[in-house]
Order: structure tokens, then sequence, then C-alpha cells
């Protein structure tokens, strides 16, 4: 573990902060950022972190959810666009939701479909909860999404890595093939990423290298989320 020192009362518990209904504003969570290129286990991560420090207690907010709809293009056109540059995701209506819930208010994502580049609706609500946990590839690329952030994190993985996983991903559960796959990463993600997304590892409060058990990852980040609510418990109560 990156981060040592002796074991910390859980300050979720501490506080007596619960599970965030319908109708009730959670003041102030503690918004956790996860960054990192395509394939470098965003989402494994905050699932993983969810579990260590209590499902009941954190949200998640996927990045992702809000790329733009491409309705109006035919399928092979969709199917060309680079999805890895910032112009692909619409950001305002992310930060939107997102400003809601760091207000202690529920937000309703888009629902987004991999397979055919489209938005098919709206996905469940998002209830405020103690804890934020906000993933994107391009997170930290934008300065204002940056200001609304308590912990940046980015997990670094090599190419090579990322790829593996994106194939396995991308043919299991988006309908994918693997020759398309790799010819996306070839074509359009590997480039993206050296342009618009390993630049923003110099915003990460914490780089991660995320090449073995996830696991193991989460319990370091666990750690320092742990330590940062703890601090400032502190300060709040000064």
């Amino acid at each position: 573990m990156a981060h040592g020192g002796r074991a910390l009362r859980d300050p979720l518990r501490a506080t007596g902060a619960g599970a965030g209904g319908a109708g009730h504003r959670v003041s102030a969570p503690f918004v956790v950022g996860v960054a990192g290129g395509s394939g470098s286990g965003k989402t494994a991560l905050c699932r993983a972190l969810a579990g260590g420090l209590g499902p009941e207690r954190v949200a998640m907010l996927c990045h992702d959810a809000y790329y733009r709809d491409r309705s109006e293009l035919p399928a092979a056109e969709r199917a060309a666009l680079n999805y890895d540059v910032p112009d692909a995701l619409d950001t305002p209506l992310f930060l939107e939701h997102l400003r809601a819930l760091r207000a202690g208010l529920p937000a309703r994502p888009p629902r987004y479909c991999f397979s055919t580049h489209r938005r098919i609706g709206e996905d469940a609500v998002v209830e405020p909860r103690p804890v934020l946990l906000v993933e994107g590839i391009l997170l930290l690329h934008e300065a204002q999404a940056r200001r609304l952030l308590d912990l940046a994190l980015f997990l670094d993985v090599p190419d090579e890595v990322r790829l593996a996983r994106r194939i396995a991903r991308d043919t299991s559960e988006r309908g994918r093939t693997h020759r398309s796959v790799l010819s996306q990463f070839e074509a359009t993600v590997r480039g993206a990423h050296a342009a618009y997304v390993e630049p923003t590892k110099a915003f990460a409060d914490l780089v991660l290298l995320n090449v073995g058990r996830v696991d193991r990852v989460a319990e370091t980040a666990a750690g320092v989320v742990r330590e940062r609510l703890a601090r400032r418990r502190v300060v709040e109560a000064a």
C-alpha cells in the first residue's frame, strides 16, 4: 500500500452518515474523481471502492454516460467517429448533474448505448450519498470538473494492457468484433489518449499503477479516501 499509518476509525460511521433517500439532501459529499485511459479499470476500481467503503454510502456518476447522441448520422458514420476527444461528450449536462449531486440533490443521467452510439432515454436516478465516485477518461481534462473534486485519482496502465482489456470488454459487452476494437484503438484511441488523457495525469492527487488485482489498488485508494474524510471531519469540528 502506498499510504501507510495507523488504522483510522471509519469516518462514515463516525459521522452517522447513511444513504440519502429521495427528498433528502446530503450536504457536501466527498467527491472522488477516477480518471485514466480506456481500459484502465476505472469502473472496476469504483465498484471495488464502493464495496470497501459501503455501497449504501456511495453514489457513482460516469462521464461516459454523457456521450452526445448521434442518431442523426447513419450507423457507419457513427461508428467511425472519434469518441475519445472532449467534443464527443455532453460535458455541460454532466457538470449540471455533478453540481446537483455535490449540492446533495439527485440527478438522472442519460442512458447511452455503446453498440449503436445513441442515447436511449434516461438511466436510473443517482441519489446523493456521503461519498460520490465520478469516473471518466476525460474527467480531469475539464477544469470545471476538476474544481468540483475533493480527490483526483489517475489509473496509469500501459497501452497493451488497456487494449487487451478493451478487447475483452467490447467483444463480450458491446457486440464488437476483435478486429473492429483493434482498428478503432489504432485509428483514434491511442492518439487521443496521448493528446488528451495522458497529460491530465498532472492534475491527479494520486497516480495508481493498475496492472494487477484491482482490489489491491482499491485498498490503497480507500485508505486515502478515509484519511481525507477523517481530516475533513477534524477541520469541520474545529
